[in-house]
């Protein structure tokens, strides 16, 4: 059954109270008469099972023998910026 909760209009009065689906909604505060209001929250939810992570979804990993992913030796690397030394010309051998 869940719970519900109410508070008045008039003095604030808020209380929570299991009631069924097909109970009929409070309208009036039980301290003052006043009128009552559903406070509405947010709902806490847990996610079990498979299905609701972003690594539940990716696509499984292909293996390296594979045609459709090219292998390490075929894709092409950027040369990584190095400061590097003048060099020296050398003597021709004649």
């Amino acid at each position: 059954m869940p719970t519900y909760s109410y508070r008045c209009t008039e003095c604030d009065n808020a209380f929570d109270i299991k009631q069924s689906f097909s109970d009929a909604t409070l309208s009036e505060c039980p301290v003052c008469g006043g009128v009552l209001r559903k406070v509405f929250s947010p709902v806490g939810v847990t996610f079990n099972g498979g299905g609701f992570y972003r690594t539940d979804s990716r696509p499984a990993p292909k293996s390296e023998g594979s045609s459709s992913t090219p292998a390490k030796s075929e894709t092409k690397a950027t040369p990584a910026k190095t400061e590097s030394k003048p060099s020296t010309p050398k003597p021709s051998a004649s």
